[in-house]
């Protein structure tokens, strides 16, 4: 007996060691079908379909049955989805949740977009997403009164909860105006469309199309007590253990229609979660894996749609977050650091949608991925052709050549280029520790082959002009942390150059950035990024600066703004959170999409600040061209309604903030 004793006790050690042991995977599944305070032509069929399909394959995905909750209309057993049993059930979820748990969090029905200037973060279109109960009322006529939704502060303040108890969050939003909705065209109308047979449903709805119900009394928001709220952490969580994907842009719609299509068994289900369901079934490691996935599953679909309603502007998925992750596991660190990009084959050739702005050049050695219908995997070595401005070609390796069957290709690198990697002649070694994302990297190189840095007898001096070499620059102190930090800082720093280079003379129709100048309320002076001269710079006593983004091209736009401080510390300036997506909001002449971003490190000599734009692509994933202040790389392009790109260079926006002066900027 003592020897069981024993034996059980080690058990328990070991057990509890893992750390992982006693580690529980949860969801809250929401499907709203009925708006019962609204008109039947504004319900929704498939949201109870898609709880049972995505309840499912988390089972098959070993999710136990306790641990899932419905809440669903038309579902045998599951809760209603109204806007207090939503609250109480995510705050019941909190409770039961503990460190090292994993929460997957979603939605399934009709969204909606309005104004809410009390945001602590205002969205550049100033519209706010919502998410609608079962319960939601409106007011007919009125853009900003609305009660019974969640709103996308809601959602951010649940999220937030979770990763303070580091929780790990997945959520998925299969609504439209979806991108955002975790950040606190015009919607079209829910009808249905289509023989009653194979009939599509458009989800997505204005809030001035929403009846206030009950006699038609207006909501009073400042009456309207919500049962529960998300409890607010005291400081702003990094979303190193978040992802999130989203149905469509925020500006988009998206539809539920009988899926699979040509299908006896097809049921009314909502696009993404069709999707998703289908991509889980090829076992995918990560969640970038899962969204490469769901992106390949789209295009036949999108092109029957388009097809049968050519005016309408059909969704395009996007994700957020860290997609590197495992799968449904409370791990932070990515399975790999690489970027993996999609590719498409034509013959021998393989095509990517990444190109010179995302680190490829020519003649690179790369790996290429072929994953077939069951899941396997066959890999092989090939190298780069051809490297443009943002597209590239290789020829598809001897090995892989006879497949005829693989669902997806993907292409990720097998190192980094050497001509963006920072050369420092170090007598004693480089520093260890050093952590760049791709594309920036750090060689020892001899005196004789140009470096860029020596490290030397504890001081660190910088020999490139583009730098900060020059009048005024001097070796500095730097042991072996000092010197990885700084190191690390200059790598960046030299790919940014680069990256400034490569699109300085691109041009974005309806993109601009203007820097500004403000003395506390008053604007003093203002002009284009792309042109400062020694009219706004230096800043003078009392001054600060400001960069105002404007996007009125009718296109949303991957944007990546970046900075070097005095210090040489690195600035994330957009996204502020690398957890965030960077996908800008589209904007016309008429309704621009404009933010301000306020610049207070932008404050003496060596201030740098890089901004990048191109026009997002349909159908792809972050696109953040080497500059995240973590691993969340950016993954392929997939042409709209499954096309290739033309041949021609995709437009681009590129502007640098030089504060010059005798200062290192690294320093």
């Amino acid at each position: 007996m003592q020897r069981l004793c024993c034996l059980w006790v080690l058990t328990a050690l070991m057990l509890l060691a893992s750390g992982s042991a006693f580690a529980t995977q949860r969801a809250l599944l929401v499907g709203v079908s009925e708006l019962v305070n609204q008109p039947q032509a504004l319900w929704l069929q498939a949201p109870r379909n898609d709880v049972m399909l995505m309840r499912d394959a988390l089972l098959k995905q070993g999710f136990a049955t306790s641990d899932i909750v419905l809440l669903a209309d038309g579902v045998s057993g599951a809760a209603l989805p109204d806007a207090q049993a939503i609250h109480e059930a995510l705050a019941r979820l909190l409770a039961q949740s503990k460190s090292g748990d994993f929460v997957l969090l979603y939605f399934s029905g009709h969204g909606t977009r309005l104004r809410d200037t009390a945001k602590r973060y205002q969205e550049p279109d100033g519209l706010s997403e919502n998410f609608l109960a079962r319960d939601v009322r409106g007011t007919l006529g009125s853009d900003n009164v609305l009660t019974g939704d969640l709103r996308d502060v809601d959602f951010d303040g649940w999220i937030q909860a979770f990763l303070a108890r580091n929780v790990f969050v997945a959520s998925v939003f299969d609504t439209c105006s979806a991108n955002s909705m975790t950040r606190g065209t015009v919607d079209a109308p829910a009808t249905a469309e289509g023989p009653a047979d194979d009939e599509v449903r458009w989800r997505g709805l204005r809030a001035v199309q929403l009846a206030s119900g009950g006699g038609g009394n207006a909501p009073d928001p400042s009456t309207t007590v919500r049962a529960v709220t998300p409890p607010v952490p005291a400081e702003t969580v990094p979303r190193a253990r978040y992802v999130a994907l989203f149905a469509s842009e925020s500006h988009q719609i998206t539809p539920e229609l009988r899926l699979p299509r040509k299908s006896r068994s097809a049921r009314p289900q909502g696009l993404l979660t069709w999707a998703v369901v289908e991509a889980l079934s090829r076992k995918p490691a990560t969640w970038r894996d899962l969204f490469d996935g769901v992106l390949a599953l789209y295009p036949p679909v999108i092109d029957e749609l388009a097809q049968r309603f050519p005016t309408r502007e059909l969704p395009s998925p996007v994700a957020e977050g860290n997609l590197d992750a495992p799968l449904f596991a409370n791990r932070a660190p990515a399975v790999s650091t690489r970027p993996v990009w999609r590719a498409q084959r034509s013959g021998d050739t393989l095509t990517l949608q990444a190109g010179q702005l995302d680190g490829l050049v020519a003649q690179q050695p790369l790996r290429v991925l072929a994953t077939m219908d069951d899941g396997t995997v066959r890999s092989a070595e090939g190298t780069l052709a051809q490297a443009f401005t943002d597209k590239a070609r290789m020829a598809v390796p001897p090995a892989l050549r006879e497949l005829t069957g693989a669902v997806l290709w993907n292409i990720t690198p097998l190192g980094e280029p050497a001509t963006v990697a920072l050369r420092v002649r170090a007598e004693q070694g480089l520093p260890t520790g050093l952590s760049l994302e791709y594309p920036a990297s750090v060689v020892a190189v001899n005196d004789a082959d140009g470096a860029d840095v020596r490290w030397s007898a504890g001081r660190l001096e910088v020999l490139s002009p583009q730098l900060g070499a020059g009048a005024g620059a001097k070796p500095v102190p730097a042991d072996a942390a000092v010197a990885r930090r700084r190191l690390e800082v200059l790598a960046r720093l030299k790919w940014l150059n680069q990256l400034y280079t490569i699109a300085k003379d691109a041009q974005f129709d309806g993109f601009d950035a203007v820097f500004e100048v403000w003395n506390g309320d008053r604007l003093v002076r203002s002009g284009s990024a792309q042109q400062i001269d020694a009219k706004l710079l230096p800043l003078r006593g009392g001054e600060r600066a400001v960069l105002n983004v404007r996007n009125t091209s009718a296109r949303s736009v991957d944007l990546v703004i970046v900075g070097i401080d005095p210090q040489g510390g690195a600035r994330q300036v957009y996204p502020e959170d690398p957890g965030e997506t960077n996908r800008f909001k589209r904007g016309t002449r008429e309704s621009p999409a404009a933010k301000r971003f306020e610049l207070p490190w932008f404050n003496a000599e060596g201030s740098r600040l890089l901004v990048l734009a191109t026009p997002a692509a349909p159908y792809s994933a972050p696109r953040l061209f080497g500059t995240g202040a973590v691993a969340i790389n950016t993954a392929p392009d997939v042409r709209v309604r499954g096309a290739l790109q033309p041949d021609s260079e995709r437009q681009a926006f590129a502007a640098v903030v030089r504060w010059a002066g005798d200062a290192s900027p690294a320093r």
